[in-house]
């Protein structure tokens, strides 16, 4: 399993200053709108301002929280996103429970209370990601890879079966390819049993796309065969005639560039 960096209280704070912004923006339109019924009666259109804020401040990170899958708009434009604490499906339940108990974090006043329980808790969690279990992480930007540097120095016996090189291409997704590369990618950050045991799956997993003959598999480690396929999804063939790219790769590499 894959470590995930844990966002801290400032950006937390950033995100929701910025989410605060747009939940104020609505209101004061909600505001302008039920401002009519004070021709009616000014206390009920004040209570019913009041009760429409509140309703908004719900509502906003339950909704979007739910349909960008743990982002509001100021999580994501920090790069950040709540989920499970255990790396499951984020539920439903924790998304209501989280925002819920979001009132008795912004006590006495300012996220008081919530700031304290992040810096003292193990995993930067507010009260209500103790209840919900779940917990905010920090997705940052990465650089796009090196794929000559991470793939050099490998001879790829893939590569002696251009019929074979070419049904793998087309049957190996864009998600399947980019996980593989994030798999070589933070392989280092693995202990040595759980390394191998991904890489074993990996590659029994990719053996099925296409069956390639026992002189060019034997001897060949696991990672070496992820390693293996990846070069052939990324770095496509080209023609020593020519030098243009192999057209099947070059659908392939859009499609990963574009999941």
């Amino acid at each position: 399993m894959f470590s995930q960096l844990l966002a801290g209280p400032v950006t937390r704070c950033l995100a929701w200053l910025i989410d605060m912004m747009i939940i104020l923006a609505i209101a004061i339109g909600l505001g302008l709108a039920t401002s009519l019924l004070g021709i009616i009666s000014e206390d009920f259109a004040q209570a019913l301002a009041t009760l429409l804020f509140f309703a908004t401040s719900i509502a906003y990170s339950m909704v979007l929280e739910w349909f960008w899958r743990g982002q509001t708009v100021g999580k994501r434009a920090l790069r950040l996103r709540v989920m499970d604490a255990h790396g499951l499906q984020l539920h439903p339940t924790q998304i209501v429970i989280r925002n819920l108990l979001r009132f008795a974090d912004m006590l006495p006043a300012f996220y008081f209370i919530g700031g304290l329980a992040c810096l003292f808790s193990r995993h930067a969690q507010r009260l209500g990601d103790i209840a919900a279990n779940t917990i905010v992480v920090r997705h940052p930007k990465i650089a796009e890879p090196d794929l000559d540097k991470l793939l050099e120095g490998r001879f790829n016996s893939l590569r002696g079966h251009p019929h074979l090189e070419a049904r793998l291409r087309q049957r190996v997704s864009a998600n399947e390819a980019s996980l593989a590369l994030q798999a070589l990618l933070r392989r280092d950050e693995l202990d040595p049993a759980a390394r191998i045991h991904l890489f074993a799956a990996i590659a029994d997993h990719f053996k099925d796309k296409a069956v390639f003959p026992a002189e060019a598999v034997e001897g060949i480690a696991d990672e070496q065969y992820v390693r293996n396929v990846v070069d052939i999804v990324f770095r496509p063939r080209t023609t020593r005639a020519t030098g243009k790219s192999d057209p099947a790769a070059v659908v392939t590499q859009t499609n990963l560039n574009n999941p």
